[in-house]
């Protein structure tokens, strides 16, 4: 009973010692995900897309009121200018996070699936050279499929062709 609430005291120990010497930039990786995570719930909605129109209306509204000056115009050209600035770092974070997912979900359904390719894992990181080496040599294959009748778009096709060669013979 003794060396059980030991161990469960060494391990609290190095627990707490790992979350204090976890290193800054994770913990501010950290809470930059679940910031850009709920900022682009929240700034992706319909309610702060009519926002920012009262907000361009109100601002044109007051156009007269301020002579249409310079400093009227600032206004909207700073506010857009930083609102616009900090929106690219929330988006890329957030396609690259979604890209991520949607590699790793293909990846597991190409290993899973068997026939697949297990080299097509992580195309994401070849070259562009490869890639394009790669789609040409899936071109290739739809282009001999379709010759062979196994493409379902080229037996599509040839049935369209077939019944409109019928049609035409008058049958």
């Amino acid at each position: 009973m003794i060396p059980a609430i030991v161990a469960m005291k060494t391990q609290k120990k190095k627990l707490k010692q790992q979350e204090e010497s976890k290193n800054f930039f994770c913990v501010v990786s950290d809470v930059f995900r679940i910031f850009a995570r709920r900022s682009s719930r929240v700034l992706g909605s319909a309610w702060v897309f009519a926002g920012a129109i009262v907000i361009i209306v109100v601002w044109a509204l007051t156009g007269p009121m301020f002579h249409y000056s310079n400093t009227w115009q600032l206004i909207i050209n700073t506010g857009t200018t930083i609102v616009t600035f900090l929106m690219v770092f929330l988006i890329q974070n957030t396609q690259n996070r979604d890209a991520k997912a949607a590699h790793l979900k293909l990846d597991e359904i190409i290993r899973a699936l068997k026939g697949a390719r297990n080299e097509l894992i992580d195309l994401e990181k070849l070259t562009d050279e490869d890639l394009t080496s790669l789609e040409k040599q899936f071109e290739r294959v739809r282009k001999k499929a379709e010759q062979n009748g196994n493409n379902p778009g080229g037996m599509r096709r040839r049935a369209d062709r077939t019944e409109r060669a019928s049609k035409g013979n008058g049958s």
